[in-house]
This record gives structure tokens, C-alpha cells and sequence, in this order.
């Protein structure tokens, strides 16, 4: 047996054993008392009647309540050691301004005229745009508008605020919750970490309390706001009866690439302003507003591969005049290993049985017997309603929907974000989910895969159960203006007129 067969079944049946576990420990209470009542009470009836019944408890009034109090206690340390329930109160994305808004030709444009790029890199961002998947409105910010362009700390800071602001706005006047109630605050921005940090910023412009536990997340990739959520699942289950605010953005200022180094002008024809903020709630007294339950999340990091570890990086190019973000030619290998892993460990929480059976048998034909069989990749529809996959890209897209087997359906709302919003990079979750509920998708009931892709390498998973049908006319959010249009037929390839993306001075 390999080492990647072996790896496989250890990790599965450490699943199965896992969630076996947790169904015995939620159910052992009631067994005990069943199995208790069936065995004492049958004798007890038959032999004794309501009289002698009485003077026996009179007779064992010591031992009676001891027993009493012993029944209470291990009840009580059952209900606290249970994990606390992780709600979902709502949610909130930033829409900028229709100044902010570009054509791809407009952005082409711009790019020219931003100054450093040779003939050759603009036919290369052109085509880029081209294959995109992004649409005709999406959003820069105004730092990268101006000609010439403002990169620095101060329209970097500008940015950050107009997005952080407006999102957290938005979402405590939804949910009307005040800023002292909230207890934990994390916020997550993976090339842009500034002093103060961005929680403090928050903290500073909410006035939240003294003893709020905040935690900034950097350098972390797309899928940092996966992370965020799964902490904040943790700190919940610590910090009793209190709101987790989690704001997941990325500045796009300091992070154009004015270069010529060809892995790293990928990113300017992909990444967009935007951002988002969630509101999670451990109280009891919220599950009956909140829109849904956080059921399973699934972290997985393979940096210990230096492939994995070296597939996106930060750095400066070859002439060392500019800073970049590196892509490699083999992310989509890498992202596809993560992917296998994070199932691997996901699947036996969320697929039935008969679905992990045929993955194991199929891992154990090809590993093992060296049989001639394709991967079984499980069907996640059988237990999951709705997906959204990080829009990092059409080909990313189209590579998990391929590798999932997902419908057009399934993939409409990550390819409408990445369509109307770009790669917002952590928050395009939240807009993906947002879409869903716009549409009026969301029913009682319904489970939510959550998948992101991150740099180190990593990919993250989180599972929402919906607590209640959600109305598509309450929830637009971000959407409120476009979601009426959409989705529409978006094509592999679509031109730029060269005309309009002229980007030499008159």
C-alpha cells in the first residue's frame, strides 16, 4: 500500500470514527436513561404497589435526592460540554459607486496609460480580459482611475475605509445590533496590513468595548475568510452569549503590478474592490432570526509541499522595480491535490454512506490492484443544495465544475460574481451566497458548500445548514440592481474592440 493510499484510508476512517463519536456522545444520554427506566421500572411495578412505593422513597429520602442530584449534575455537565451552536445572523457586501465602475476596454485603457507596460504585456492583459469571465462594470478604486495613477499609503488607507466602513455599516443597521454587544471581532486582508491593524481601525471607529477579543489575519490568500469564520466557530465556543463580527476585503491600491513579468499581470486582469461582513451569534435567542447554522468546517494546508508552498508568492520581478503576485503555471495542479484532500476529509461529515463506499473502492482498484478505473469523484448534490466556489478565475470555475460534476446551476452564482464583481479574493463567498439568496434559492433546510483556494497552499471549506427560507426581495443586497438581468451567457472568449482600448496618447 502507498503512502497517498495509506494516508487516504487513515484519514477516512479517522472520519467515520470521528463522526461516529458524536452521534454515540449526542445520544448516549438518552440510552442511558431509556435502558435505565426499562431494566428498573418493570420489577419496581411488579412488585410494588403506589403505597409501598411512597414509604420506600420516605424511607430512602437521603439517597432518593442524592441520586436526584447526581441525575442533574451529569445532565448539566452534558448540556455544557455540548458544543454551542454557531448562528449566521446576516450578511453584508460592498457595492462601489458607478464611478468606480470600468469597461474591460476602459480598464485595458487604463492600464496603458498607467505607464511601464510594453506592447507584448498589453496583448498579453488584453487577452487575459478576454478569456476572463468578467463583465463590463466591474470595480476599481479611485487611486487607480487617476492618471497617473496614486499608489500610495494614503489612497490605500482610502480605499480599505470606504469598503470596511460601508459593509459593517450596512450590516449592523440590518441586524440592529449594537456595537458594545459585539465580543469578537476578525478581520482578514492578505496583501494589505497596516498599522493600526484593521480590527483596531474598527474597534477606533465603532468604539467597541474594552475587553472585545480581535484578531487580524494577513498574508493568508483568498481563502482567509474561511479561516476567519472557523476561529470565530472556536472563539464562540469559548466567549458565552455574544456577537462575532468577521470582515473579509483585499486592497487592489498598492497591489497593482505596473510591470513586465508575465505570471504576476494575471492579477490585474482578475482582481476588483470589494468586501463584505458577517455577524455570527452563539445566543440562543438568535437562532429564530438568523438566517442559518454553521455545520462543518474543514481547513486544509499542504505548504509542507515546497510546489504547493511556491505557486503564488509575493515578490519583486526581474528588474526589481516592481512588486507582484506571482502565479505558476501549475496552480491548478496544486489547487486540485487541495481539493482531493479537503473532500477527503469532508466527505464522510455531509455524503452518504453508499458515496464514500464507491470513493474508498475506487481509491483501493487503482492504488492497490493497479486496476484501470477512473477516481470516483462523490457527488456532492446528493447532500448539498448550493455551492459557491471562490471565483478566482473562469478556468478555476471551470475546472471545479468539471472535477464536481456541478451543474450550470450549481455554478451560476460563482461565475455572476465573478462576472458583475471580478475576483473580489476572500469575500467573493459572501457575495456568491448573497446571490443565491437573491435569486430566492435558500429554503428551509437547504446545506451551503462554502470552497475557497488561498496561497501556502490552501483550501478551506465551510458548511451552513439555512434556518429559514430566505427572501430574495429583503436579501438583494449588492445584487438589488442587476439581479433581475442575470444571469446571462457569458462566452470563452469575448473581444475587446482595439479601438476602444487604444491606451497611446492623441
Amino acid at each position: 500500500m502507498d503512502r497517498d493510499l495509506f494516508r487516504t484510508v487513515r484519514q477516512a476512517i479517522r472520519n467515520h470514527a470521528r463522526v461516529l463519536y458524536h452521534r454515540l456522545v449526542c445520544r448516549l444520554p438518552h440510552l442511558l436513561v431509556v435502558t435505565l427506566l426499562l431494566v428498573v421500572l418493570p420489577p419496581l411495578v411488579s412488585t410494588l404497589s403506589l403505597d409501598s412505593l411512597r414509604s420506600e422513597a420516605r424511607a430512602n429520602a437521603p439517597l432518593l435526592v442524592a441520586a436526584c442530584a447526581g441525575c442533574f449534575a451529569a445532565a448539566y455537565a452534558y448540556a455544557v460540554s455540548r458544543p454551542r451552536p454557531v448562528f449566521l445572523v446576516d450578511l453584508a457586501g460592498y457595492k462601489p459607486g458607478p464611478a468606480h465602475e470600468a469597461t474591460r476596454s476602459q480598464a485595458i485603457r487604463q492600464f496603458g496609460l498607467a505607464g511601464g507596460f510594453d506592447d507584448e504585456s498589453m496583448a498579453f492583459q488584453k487577452r487575459m480580459m478576454e478569456r476572463s469571465g468578467l463583465g463590463e462594470a466591474t470595480h476599481f478604486p479611485a487611486s487607480l482611475m487617476s492618471i497617473p495613477v496614486d499608489m500610495c499609503l494614503r489612497t490605500a488607507r482610502e480605499e480599505s475605509e470606504a469598503v470596511v466602513f460601508g459593509v459593517v455599516d450596512e450590516l449592523l443597521a440590518k441586524t440592529g445590533v449594537r456595537a458594545g454587544d459585539i465580543g469578537v471581532v476578525i478581520a482578514n486582508s492578505s496583501l494589505y496590513s497596516p498599522t493600526p491593524s484593521f480590527v483596531s481601525l474598527i474597534v477606533n471607529r465603532y468604539r467597541l468595548r474594552e475587553d472585545v477579543v480581535s484578531h487580524n489575519l494577513s498574508g493568508m490568500g483568498c481563502s482567509a475568510g474561511i479561516i476567519a469564520i472557523d476561529l470565530a466557530k472556536h472563539l464562540l465556543q469559548v466567549h458565552r452569549d455574544t456577537y462575532a463580527l468577521v470582515v473579509s476585503t483585499e486592497n487592489i491600491t498598492l497591489n497593482a503590478y505596473l510591470g513586465n513579468n508575465r505570471p504576476m499581470l494575471v492579477t490585474n486582469t482578475l482582481f476588483r474592490v470589494g468586501g463584505a461582513a458577517v455577524l455570527l451569534s452563539n445566543r440562543r435567542a438568535d437562532r429564530a432570526r438568523a438566517k442559518y447554522q454553521l455545520i462543518h468546517t474543514v481547513r486544509t494546508h499542504r505548504g509542507a509541499s515546497d510546489r504547493s508552498y511556491g505557486c503564488v508568492t509575493q515578490e519583486e520581478d526581474d528588474s526589481g522595480d516592481h512588486v507582484g503576485v506571482s502565479l505558476s503555471k501549475e496552480l491548478m495542479s496544486v489547487a486540485g491535490e487541495a481539493l482531493r484532500t479537503n473532500i477527503t476529509t469532508l466527505g464522510p461529515l455531509v455524503l452518504p454512506l453508499s458515496e464514500q463506499l464507491r470513493f474508498l473502492a475506487t481509491v483501493v482498484l487503482k492504488r492497490v490492484f493497479r486496476a484501470d478505473v477512473k477516481p470516483h469523484i462523490p457527488d456532492f448534490t446528493l447532500a448539498l443544495e448550493h455551492f459557491c466556489i471562490h471565483a478566482g478565475g473562469r478556468g478555476v470555475l471551470d475546472e471545479l465544475e468539471r472535477s464536481l460534476k456541478l451543474s450550470a446551476w450549481h455554478m451560476e452564482p460563482s461565475r455572476m460574481t465573478l462576472y458583475r464583481f471580478g475576483n473580489t479574493s476572500s469575500s467573493s463567498l459572501w457575495y456568491e451566497l448573497s446571490y443565491c439568496e437573491a435569486k430566492g434559492r435558500i429554503k428551509k433546510g437547504d446545506r451551503v458548500w462554502q470552497i475557497a483556494f488561498g496561497s501556502g497552499f490552501k483550501c478551506n471549506s465551510a458548511v451552513w445548514k439555512a434556518l429559514r427560507a430566505v427572501d430574495a426581495g429583503v436579501s438583494a443586497g449588492p445584487w438589488a440592481k442587476d439581479i433581475n438581468v442575470l444571469p446571462v451567457h457569458v462566452p470563452k472568449v469575448v473581444p475587446i474592440d482595439d479601438h476602444q482600448a487604444s491606451y497611446k496618447p492623441n
